[in-house]
């Protein structure tokens, strides 16, 4: 099912429906939570229904350095898109980033790929760049993390369905990769496919989309300073569930569309085809940036779910990254082009 679909006489996203077991076992704790009549402990038990279930997490820190987001902070002030390269919210803890995630090629369930993913092997690697390109490029991934300083960058990330986490990546900005290419004058967009290998990532052995997954992004949102390429989160190697060994993140769009596992890179003068608006173009548009004011079909986006936190806050506009990206789309009809 695409992300958020709901099963038939209930307005919940299948994908946020609590597996029974699960749902007995914490009835349990809230009963007795009740029975010491303690408004905190209440509380508190209560909150236990939106905390992922945690996972035990094997820690592998990347290779090379890393400039974090506290060291770069002095230095950048006043550049144009500093403010946007970090925030001071509270991070999202690592056992619940690398246990609740859509990774559709490793199953269905949020909980399922850390657990499908993890014997997934990923060396070697390569990640071909090619299309309009002057000088295309294949390139090791050990290579990418010689060749591009890795920075800290502490983004909020929003996905459709209505939950947000901020993950510390650790990556380099897409431009970089894309200046070594050189991009052609008649290059209008990217597009990024992710590995097809249905005996490594089982998931894909299920028609749930057309395989394999692509997404795309115009050429000058490709070339903003926010996008990255993420090599690791929390200073550690990227979690085989959290998309290794590269992956995409753009923060001010939705989370389907930072490809994930990526093996291509294809400049092209024409908008690609992407998977979730080939699945549902009319739930899934090809620019996707987050907007409170655009509901989706089945569900209003302008609250979200904080991991961790009790209760829903507010949507932000291009998930707050608007003094960063607004010109981008100026003029742009955003419920049309959404």
């Amino acid at each position: 099912m695409p992300p958020g679909a709901k099963r038939e006489g209930t307005d919940v996203p299948v994908s946020e429906i609590t597996p029974k077991s699960l749902y007995l076992g914490r009835r349990e704790i809230l009963g007795g939570a009740l029975l010491l009549a303690s408004p905190i402990v209440t509380a508190l038990a209560m909150k236990s229904w939106i905390v992922p279930r945690r996972a035990v997490h094997q820690s592998k820190p990347l290779p090379v350095p890393v400039v974090t987001a506290a060291s770069t902070a002095p230095s950048t002030t006043g550049a144009p898109f500093a403010t946007g390269f970090f925030t001071d919210e509270a991070r999202t803890p690592l056992a619940d980033v690398t246990s609740y995630n859509n990774f559709y090629e490793f199953g269905l369930g949020k909980e399922d790929p850390q657990e499908a993913a993890r014997g997934f092997v990923t060396r070697p690697w390569t990640l071909s760049v090619d299309g309009l390109v002057a000088r295309p490029r294949v390139f090791d991934v050990d290579q990418l993390l010689r060749r591009f300083p890795l920075e800290e960058r502490v983004y909020r990330l929003r996905c459709v369905e209505g939950w947000s986490m901020v993950i510390p990546w650790n990556g380099f900005p897409l431009a970089a990769l894309l200046a070594e290419v050189a991009p052609l004058s008649s290059a209008r967009y990217v597009e990024f496919t992710t590995l097809h290998d249905p005996e490594r990532m089982p998931g894909q052995r299920r028609d749930v989309l057309d395989w394999p997954y692509r997404e795309g992004l115009r050429l000058d949102e490709a070339m903003h300073p926010l996008t990255l390429l993420a090599l690791g989160l929390y200073g550690e190697v990227l979690p085989n569930q959290n998309g290794a060994p590269v992956r995409l993140v753009v923060p001010w769009k939705y989370g389907f569309k930072s490809a994930k596992s990526i093996v291509r890179i294809r400049l092209t003068d024409t908008e690609p085809p992407t998977a979730w608006s080939v699945a549902a173009p009319e739930e899934y548009g090809f620019y996707s940036n987050v907007n409170p004011d655009v509901s989706h079909p089945r569900w209003s986006q302008a609250t979200e779910r904080r991991i961790g936190e009790f209760g829903r806050r507010r949507t932000q506009r291009y998930n707050g990254y608007g003094e960063q990206v607004a010109q981008l789309y100026a003029g742009m009809d955003l419920v049309r082009n959404f």
